[in-house]
């Protein structure tokens, strides 16, 4: 009996403690990579003068929340239970989780706001210099879902599939970003540019939204935690 009450404990151990520690290595690696390229699309949406690069790097951003939450949520998870600490960091994340939300909702709105100005008033992009950029997003987040796909299990393990669904999220917003460049690049269209920033800022609020919903956070918890935060002394 007790020969087979330690093999029990030792596939447990094999059963969640490495892949557990592959899931933390995948979400670092693509939330490197993608911190990485949220700033690149950053800098080169105000050089190019492109509002889709922009846009996409604040869909970049939502990810990069959502990559952060996710690697907390396992680090969480695999620290000793502690009836003491546990409501702590559950209050952290759900905290963090609305404050991201907030931001996301926030950049959103902005998109927005210029798109519409641009739509008035189309201003010139550098096309060339934003399609390279773009595909050097593509290819980054290509690269960050292959490294979750190997290092985690994205089928079972709920924050693995979705920082997964995250990135190819945003190798598709890329996709768009090219896309709008070879547009304008060929026939100067470039109205495309507003038209791709707002539906990218759509992609944000929705996922700035799932984000918000898969932590649980609900007005009353959420109202709850931030007043207990804020009078904390």
């Amino acid at each position: 009996m007790s020969l087979q009450h330690h093999g029990h404990e030792h596939h447990d151990h094999q059963h969640y403690g490495e892949p557990g520690h592959n899931n933390k290595r995948g979400l670092g690696i693509a939330l490197i990579v993608t911190f990485g390229i949220m700033f690149l699309e950053f800098v080169g949406g105000l050089v190019t003068n492109s509002l889709a690069l922009l846009s996409d790097s604040g869909h970049m951003l939502s990810d990069v929340s959502s990559l952060a939450l996710s690697l907390l949520a396992i680090t969480v998870a695999a620290k000793p239970p502690s009836l003491r600490k546990t409501f702590g960091y559950q209050r952290f994340e759900i905290l963090a989780a609305l404050f991201n939300a907030i931001t996301l909702f926030v950049i959103s709105g902005f998109i927005i706001v210029e798109a519409f100005r641009r739509f008035q008033q189309p201003q010139a992009v550098d096309s060339i210099s934003m399609m390279v950029i773009a595909f050097i997003g593509m290819l980054a987040n290509i690269i960050s879902a292959v490294a979750l796909l190997k290092q985690g299990d994205v089928q079972e393990n709920i924050n693995m599939r979705s920082a997964y669904l995250h990135v190819i999220g945003d190798a598709l917003s890329s996709v768009g970003a090219i896309v709008a460049g070879v547009l304008m690049q060929l026939y100067s269209w470039y109205f495309v540019d507003p038209i791709v920033s707002v539906l990218v800022a759509l992609v944000i609020s929705k996922g700035a939204w799932k984000v918000a919903k898969q932590r649980g956070i609900k007005g009353d918890v959420a109202l709850c935690y931030l007043a207990k935060f804020i009078s904390k002394p």
